[in-house]
């Protein structure tokens, strides 16, 4: 939130800015990390000045409800933080209502897409991550086995529902020697319920 000051730009002349918040901001945020995301928003928007309103996943909406319940409890002033839950319906009145300043999402690419367009069409500054593919590249001296277990754990970790799954693997040099025992670390785990004591990660649907 600090502006800045230039001197002498021109000839007698100083520039001074000043930084100052939007006004209301909402947050549309995806099932995957329904506590973190929320926490990269709304802290930060309200730390600036700013009110906002959160829509979750609804897949998922009782993790960050407890959020704003705990935000509440902890004497935030009423009105501050805002949940509002739904689907499309409630996107898109976040969307066009112009009383709201900003929106920040992270989801699919197509939805990112969607709310870019539609926001920005709407005249409000629009923050879309979407669609994120990790890649990861390994030079030929890592260590082999560390770089190995990294990339199962990277892949099925969160059943690959996550943004840090490695979706792509760049093999330098004779690290390409690897892949067929990267295979075969990949082939000894495999996913299962949540009582199945030999799965290595859970169903995602």
């Amino acid at each position: 939130m600090m502006g800045e000051t230039v001197e002498n730009v021109a000839r007698n002349i100083d520039t001074y800015s000043y930084t100052q918040p939007l006004g209301v901001c909402a947050g549309i945020t995806p099932f995957n990390f329904p506590a973190m995301i929320p926490l990269w928003m709304f802290p930060l928007s309200i730390a600036c000045g700013n009110t906002f309103i959160l829509k979750p996943s609804e897949q998922d909406p009782m993790t960050p409800q407890r959020l704003v319940e705990l935000f509440v409890e902890a004497g935030a002033p009423k009105g501050v933080l805002q949940l509002i839950h739904g689907d499309k319906t409630a996107v898109d009145m976040l969307l066009t209502d112009p009383a709201i300043k900003a929106i920040s999402f992270v989801g699919s690419v197509g939805v990112g897409q969607y709310i870019y367009k539609t926001g920005t069409d709407n005249l409000k500054r629009v923050q879309a991550f979407a669609g994120a593919k990790n890649h990861c590249v390994i030079m030929p001296d890592a260590n082999k086995q560390q770089v190995i277990n990294n990339m199962v754990g990277a892949s099925v970790g969160a059943a690959g529902q996550r943004c840090m799954a490695i979706s792509v693997a760049v093999f330098v040099g004779k690290a390409k020697e690897w892949i067929p025992e990267l295979k075969e670390a990949l082939a000894t785990v495999r996913p299962g319920l949540w009582d199945d004591k030999d799965a290595a990660y859970g169903y995602c649907h």
